[in-house]
């Protein structure tokens, strides 16, 4: 039976779940006129959250009490939207991001100042599945605040979501990623002097690989299987994409000092092989 611990607001409170681990509970009226010790109407719950890390967890608790209900009600349905259209589960650290951030927007829009989001062409094309839930976040916060924001804001969101879905530290992560990413598709354009088709299914395979190519790149984690003679029949079967690859190869070393492996390079050719021949 939950037990309240602490009662942050009307709608939060302190509390342990069955494992014994401390949470944050939130619901409409939940806290009104409780103290420690008192049950929690189970009824009543919307939400809980169960942040592991001590300082995210206070850092939660001190947003959540400091945020309207609607907006924290709008990120507990985006991020359900997110983990149903995914597929996946998403750290509850989104919770803190997310309120914090759909907060901030609304204050803006009701102040009159419109923040232009510079990689909207890129998120749509970059993150197809997670725009999507950009999107539909737009709606969802409408329906809670009576608020519509700008479309600039779905792709905000949508970093949000990328962030969380890749488990990357920051948004600044996120963002360096997409530099990347952006930035080998103009070499691999330029290489075989042709566009590619951000519709079709080999362009979306291309692009996720890229996703984890590029976070494991960051992380210090890349492939390494030394696979040597697989990677020498792939090197000279598909000379040109190989070359396409040096280039690539030529262009993480410049900007970030970080030399591939042969595993890398021999996943990236036959990605780009397949996505040139089909």
């Amino acid at each position: 039976m939950l037990k309240v611990e602490k009662v942050i607001n009307n709608n939060l409170v302190r509390s342990r779940d069955e494992a014994g681990r401390e949470v944050l509970v939130m619901g409409k009226g939940l806290g009104f006129k409780k103290k420690p010790g008192d049950s929690i109407d189970r009824a009543l719950v919307e939400k809980m959250y169960a942040l592991v890390d001590l300082t995210q967890r206070r850092r939660l608790e001190e947003i959540l009490s400091q945020t309207p209900l609607p907006c924290i009600q709008a990120a507990n349905a985006v991020v359900d939207r997110a983990r149903q259209v995914l597929d996946a589960e998403l750290p509850d650290s989104i919770y803190l991001t997310l309120c914090d951030h759909i907060q901030f927007a609304l204050q803006r829009f009701r102040e009159g100042i419109e923040l232009k989001n510079a990689l909207l062409e890129e998120i749509r094309s970059f993150y197809g599945r997670e725009y999507q839930v950009g999107q539909e976040a737009l709606a969802i916060i409408e329906d809670c605040t009576g608020v519509r924001l700008p479309e600039d804001e779905a792709g905000f969101i949508t970093l949000h979501v990328v962030n969380a879905a890749l488990n990357m530290n920051n948004m600044g992560n996120t963002q360096e990623m997409m530099k990347i990413i952006q930035n080998i598709v103009q070499i691999v354009k330029y290489h075989f002097h042709r566009d590619l088709d951000p519709s079709s299914i080999h362009y979306e395979r291309f692009i996720t690989h890229l996703k984890y190519f590029v976070q494991r790149v960051l992380s210090g984690k890349e492939l390494d299987e030394n696979d040597e003679t697989f990677f020498l029949m792939i090197k000279n079967q598909y000379r040109e994409e190989y070359l396409c690859v040096l280039k690539i190869y030529d262009y993480i070393l410049k900007e970030y000092r970080i030399a591939l492996t042969n595993d890398e390079i021999m996943y990236l050719i036959i990605h780009i092989r397949r996505i040139m021949t089909k």
